[in-house]
């Protein structure tokens, strides 16, 4: 049986089990009681009746005693009459004790004292603990001997275990909706905190419960606020300076049209061109966020398009894609994306083959260069924004080093990722792999059912 992996799961399951030991050992408890009183119990039932027993066998003819004491036998109880004693006399305290009781018991005082034996006899099916042997001797000289053999103990009362079973379910359903109440708002805390993973406006959290789960749904819809807020001021001063160098960047090209030194005139043109491709970067990672709504288009067909355009103007692409890849995804954002990977392999490797590699979960689409590759311990930080690594990358064509943070950005939006890899022969790097993951349909965090988390957030 495999361990529950969720909280509710786990704690039924630690809540069951502690219940289901302690119930066992209050069984073995009373069990073990219940056996000493039914030990002495019987015992004091059986001194009783063999007393009983050989008082009347003493009181008839000798001619029928051994009539008698064959008669009276049974599977417990087993008599005998002999020339001699069978028993030595009481060795002990409670076997003294027990001839006394005898003897006490009995009417007829011809009779002479009890010897007692306390034995241990091991007989299948009849006894599982210590029996007792009781002779006495009679007034013609010939002594009676009994013997009684202590019965198996009955089982313990069904009683027992229905209550045991009763409490082990009621304490396991007390169990799950303590843990429900508990794993509902976790619940909702893990949604909210992928909403705001992704980029989305997170749901506020409804503060009811615990004291504990109170305070964090507070701090979370206090962060989640806050984060907004920075999140959509950097946007904002992201797009205004966007906008706002685009009128002095436009004078300066008006103005550079009448510089006479063409070498100069250039030189300004390229910087230009350069500073315009900054400022068109800035305003695409202002805007980047959810836009239109998603629709299912043929993956394949949008790579295959993005491709013919990027050849039409010039880019030395290989694309490599058979069948069709039907995707839920924002087409704009897509082909924004994977034209960014393709525009680096190309920039950087000098060209770029792309492929679609087609899983049952999702797709990966994947661009290969012929460049040097990145270190290994980099990997993760050219996904930063404005980050180039110049001593890994071609400087002298390097862009403003948001084309993978812009596309990383994008597939996190869709549920999918993107990751680099070198690519190798032997030792040395032969180029880079980027991978854009998307998957056939996205996968949201399921959101915990009302009203835990269905208040809209303020934008």
């Amino acid at each position: 049986m495999r361990w529950p992996t969720t909280l509710r799961g786990q704690f039924v399951a630690v809540v069951a089990a502690a219940v289901i030991l302690s119930n066992l050992a209050v069984v073995a408890i009373l069990e073990i009681g219940r056996e000493g009183e039914l030990r002495g119990a019987r015992l004091s039932a059986a001194i009783d009746r063999i007393g009983s027993t050989f008082d009347y066998i003493s009181t008839i003819p000798e001619e029928q005693q051994d009539s008698a004491v064959h008669a009276l036998g049974t599977n417990l109880y087993h008599y005998a009459i002999s020339e001699e004693p069978q028993i030595d006399a009481a060795n002990d305290l409670e076997e003294t004790e027990i001839s006394h009781s005898v003897v006490a018991g009995e009417q007829n005082k011809e009779l002479g004292a009890a010897r007692v034996n306390l034995i241990d006899p091991v007989i299948p099916g009849l006894n599982e603990g210590p029996s007792v042997e009781i002779t006495q001797e009679m007034s013609n000289g010939r002594w009676l001997w009994a013997r009684f053999d202590r019965p198996r103990l009955p089982s313990p009362a069904p009683d027992i275990f229905i209550a045991a079973a009763l409490g082990t379910i009621l304490t396991g359903a007390a169990a799950a909706w303590l843990a429900g109440r508990v794993s509902r708002p976790l619940l909702a805390l893990a949604y909210a905190s992928g909403e705001v993973a992704r980029g989305r406006t997170a749901p506020r959290l409804k503060v009811h419960g615990p004291d504990d789960m109170r305070r964090a749904a507070e701090a979370f819809n206090a962060m989640s606020d806050r984060v907004t807020r920075t999140l959509e001021s950097q946007r904002q001063l992201l797009s205004a300076v966007g906008h706002d160098l685009r009128t002095p960047i436009a004078a300066m090209r008006i103005t550079a049209e009448f510089v006479d030194d063409a070498d100069t005139r250039e030189r300004l043109t390229r910087n230009l061109d350069e500073l315009q491709s900054l400022t068109e970067a800035v305003l695409s990672a202002a805007r980047a966020g959810p836009g239109e709504e998603k629709r299912r288009v043929d993956l394949a067909a949008l790579i295959e398009s993005v491709c013919d355009d990027l050849v039409e103007l010039g880019l030395p692409v290989d694309v490599d894609i058979d069948g069709s890849a039907p995707c839920l995804c924002r087409p704009s954002e897509i082909r924004r994306a994977v034209r960014n990977l393709i525009e680096n392999a190309v920039r950087y490797g000098g060209t770029a083959r792309v492929t679609l590699q087609k899983g049952s979960d999702g797709f990966d689409v994947v661009v290969e260069d012929n460049g040097p590759g990145i270190p290994e311990d980099k990997l993760e930080d050219v996904f930063e924004p404005f980050v180039r690594l110049e001593s890994s990358r071609n400087n002298a064509t390097g862009g403003a080093g948001l084309g993978l943070t812009l596309a990383r950005s994008i597939a996190r939006e869709h549920g999918g990722d993107v990751r680099l890899e070198n690519r190798r022969s032997g030792t040395e790097n032969v180029g880079l792999k980027a991978a854009l993951r998307l998957p056939r349909e996205p996968k949201r965090p399921k959101e915990p059912a009302a009203p835990v988390a269905t208040e809209a957030a303020a934008t």
